[in-house]
């Protein structure tokens, strides 16, 4: 069966205004909502009536659009789909009708987007490009689920123009290209636009495939900038309150996205009626909490970065960090999401993380509230000792993910965390910056 209901699932009336006119709007009056609620229901079903067999056998034969089972397809998830559509592709060469299509795929959770990503892209013999610095989990599908299936990827530092043209030059049938920018937790910049032109001049139908998580489509949107597939946790930033798990797969090439669909409706990974509705909701202030997540974690990076238990602060907004420009040219925010390291490891950082207030000990990003926690031990700990270091992930980096309360409180927290932590290590009385 074809899928039907995602051909055109957003009107094209709303890409012509701003982001947030778009985030609340777009996809509100789809077809499938049959009542005049105010905000799209849940529709909370498994099964949809027919109204005759023969309208049942059209719809199956994908000689109608209309909805048959949530798993193939539901209103609440389609309208939170096109509100994607209108946010990733709002440029006007992506909407043509005449030209290019943008369509949106949820799925249950970021990992089961990648793995759709994963089966829908490779075959037996593939190999895919990927960047050396991944979520954990994505890491782990690449170097230890797929080769049972006979794919190979390959490690490359992505930021690394140079060193991405050696590797792409050496495996020119390439199917993919897969990378994060920023990178989880050492928020590493790569160059959308310059990698996705040397990949294509090597392999045409290679396709470019971005985690945009951290910067969210508010603030960089990769589809514009050459790539041809963008993934989302939506459980992060999309929905913004630590409440759902999800995952969101965007693309502007129609035949990718019905092997993508393929792929959801066998394996089963479309997300529950209720998840869609949250990520829904969670679209419409989407703006105003980036906004306020942006501006709170670049007063932490630039305290921090004074602070002299503090060796390094990784935050792409700070002018120290190494590609701060790319990071501007191609992003109109930093995001809230930040590391740094600590100089005297570990130990130190256990017990910062410890005795912190205001701040959650927890993994995950993008909430309302502030979180910590350690890559080397959590997030990152599946990915061995030695390479983990390689990539910068050390014993002493902290990841932190900048919330909405007040940026002085925060500060704070961080300064008392900070001389506690000292304090309970033996160190000398530390004068807080």
């Amino acid at each position: 069966m074809e899928d039907s209901l995602h051909k055109n699932a957003v009107e094209e009336f709303y890409l012509k205004h701003g982001f947030a006119t778009r985030a609340l709007h777009a996809g509100e009056h789809i077809a499938g909502h049959h009542s005049n609620a105010h905000t799209v229901p849940i529709y909370q079903t498994s099964t949809f009536v027919f109204d005759n067999a023969e309208q049942g056998k059209k719809l199956f034969a994908s000689e109608d659009s209309g909805f048959i089972y949530t798993r193939l397809g539901n209103p609440t998830t389609l309208t939170a789909e096109a509100k994607l559509n209108a946010l990733e592709g709002s440029g006007a060469k992506l909407v043509d009708p005449e030209n290019v299509r943008i369509s949106s795929l949820l799925f249950t959770s970021g990992m089961a987007a990648v793995s759709g990503i994963a089966l829908a892209l490779l075959n037996q013999g593939d190999t895919l490009i990927r960047g050396d610095v991944v979520y954990g989990c994505s890491d782990s599908l690449f170097e230890h689920v797929l080769p049972k299936f006979g794919v190979k990827s390959v490690s490359v530092d992505t930021s690394d123009l140079d060193k991405f043209r050696v590797v792409m030059r050496a495996n020119p049938k390439a199917k993919g290209v897969y990378f994060e920018t920023p990178t989880n937790p050492t928020m590493s910049i790569t160059d959308i636009r310059e990698l996705s032109r040397i990949a294509k001049e090597i392999n045409p139908e290679c396709l470019i495939i971005v985690d945009n998580t951290y910067a969210t489509p508010y603030l960089q949107r990769p589809l514009e900038l050459g790539a041809d597939v963008v993934m989302h946790s939506t459980t992060k930033y999309i929905s913004g309150h630590g409440h759902v798990i999800g995952g969101a797969v965007i693309t502007n090439h129609p035949e990718f996205k019905d092997k993508l669909y393929g792929i959801m409706k066998d394996v089963g990974s479309c997300p529950s009626p209720f998840d869609s509705w949250l990520i829904y909701l969670g679209l419409k202030t989407l703006s105003l909490r980036v906004d306020r997540h942006c501006s709170n974690a670049m007063k932490v990076a630039e305290h921090l970065e004074k602070h002299p238990m503090i060796k390094q602060v990784f935050y792409p907004g700070l002018p120290s960090h190494p590609q701060h420009k790319l990071a501007k040219s191609q992003m109109s925010g930093y995001g809230g999401v930040l590391a740094f390291e600590m100089k005297d490891g570990y130990e130190v950082a256990r017990r910062l993380m410890d005795n912190i207030k205001i701040f959650t000990l927890a993994v995950s990003l993008g909430s309302v509230d502030s979180l910590i926690q350690h890559p080397a031990s959590m997030t990152h700990a599946g990915i061995a000792a030695a390479i983990r270091q390689k990539i910068g992930i050390t014993d002493g980096l902290v990841r932190i993910s900048v919330g909405l309360e007040d940026a002085e409180d925060l500060i704070a927290a961080l300064d008392a965390g900070l001389a506690k932590a000292a304090e309970l290590a033996g160190k000398p009385n530390v004068v807080t910056a």
